[in-house]
């Protein structure tokens, strides 16, 4: 299986709908184990995807070089078993962090579960429209056209806008879903355009030595909202601040040792998942992924993690909208920066 994509376009309404009401009633008395030996707190952190992938870099160098243990702590970073049980690992209390998707975070809360963001991963939104010609496709050039995309409902949503923008709808293009990757479709000629992500579908391009161009549907209508997040189940966060607030700045650390040692911390994930990906796709992954945080060098503190109330609002109003969920919900229930000290 490809493992270059990892986001938007897991089906986020399913995957925070019945299957997680089902698994709470059934995990509600979940609790955690938090004596990780004296003075140590256990942290179990639950990814987004069954197989690694690059994004996961900087709590992989946080773990090697023992940044955790300095802070106290002991981290589990755990994989699901699937691409829809992330959101019921956290809900339930078998999982007390998590990677994931903004999108999720808004779907999930909007069906009860006690899920929370605590940082963003990344400043905006770089999900788009791929092609292999030299030029940005225009949203109003896509009517009768072959879209490579996934069956999620946001993958969908950010297509939708972009249509929308030109006054189009998703029923003027012709969709083309893949189970792994749309890369292939596009490197093979299947389709005239993929939707994905600049350190997932554009890396695995690059490192396919196959040139890309990308329309951004932040330019096209869609939030310049983060894709990924790192996220808390609220009723553990209630419980142990000083937990979660040790976990963020560890992580945070790990972040700027990968930044600043770019290929020792690719090493890292290739020893830790050697089976996951290739070199140069990872190296091609980290670097982009690196990007969304700001220039090379740079040092990324606290403030490049913090969320806001109107990022999430766009978030809210767009799901809204295109059906994601059914109703808005408070913007105040979505979020907390308090284990980034704001």
């Amino acid at each position: 299986m490809s493992t270059a994509t990892r986001h938007l376009r897991r089906a986020v309404a399913a995957a925070c709908g019945a299957a997680i009401a089902v698994s709470l009633a059934a995990c509600a008395s979940g609790s955690t184990d938090e004596s990780g030996g004296e003075g140590t707190t256990d942290i179990r952190f639950i990814q987004e995807w069954p197989v690694a992938d690059g994004f996961w870099i900087p709590w992989l160098v946080a773990k090697d070089q023992g940044f955790y243990e300095e802070a106290g702590l002991n981290v589990d970073i755990m994989t699901p078993p699937n691409t829809s049980a992330t959101m019921q690992y956290l809900g339930t209390q078998q999982a007390d962090l998590a990677f994931t998707t903004s999108v999720d975070i808004v779907t999930a809360r909007s069906q009860g579960v006690p899920v929370v963001g605590i940082g963003t991963y990344g400043k905006n939104n770089n999900w788009g429209l791929m092609t292999t010609s030299g030029e940005p496709i225009d949203p109003d050039e896509l009517a009768g056209k072959l879209i490579g995309t996934y069956n999620d409902a946001w993958s969908n949503a950010q297509l939708s806008i972009m249509l929308g923008s030109v006054g189009k709808t998703i029923n003027d293009v012709t969709l083309v879903t893949a189970d792994s990757s749309t890369v292939p479709l596009l490197v093979d000629g299947k389709v005239d355009a993929i939707t994905g992500i600049t350190n997932a579908e554009g890396s695995e391009l690059q490192s396919l030595g196959t040139d890309y161009s990308i329309s951004y549907s932040k330019d096209y209508g869609a939030p310049d909202a983060p894709v990924l997040m790192l996220a808390g189940n609220s009723e553990w966060l209630e419980s142990h601040p000083d937990a979660a607030s040790a976990f963020m700045t560890a992580t945070i650390r790990g972040l700027n040792w990968a930044r600043q040692n770019p290929e020792e911390a690719v090493d890292i994930f290739m020893k830790a998942y050697p089976d996951a990906q290739t070199l140069d796709f990872t190296t091609l992954q980290w670097e982009a992924t690196s990007a969304l945080f700001g220039e090379p060098g740079a040092e990324v503190t606290a403030d490049d993690l913090t969320q806001s109330a109107d990022t999430w609002q766009s978030l809210v109003d767009v799901a809204v909208k295109y059906g994601l969920i059914d109703e808005s919900i408070p913007v105040d229930d979505l979020y907390t920066n308090s284990a980034l000290g704001k």
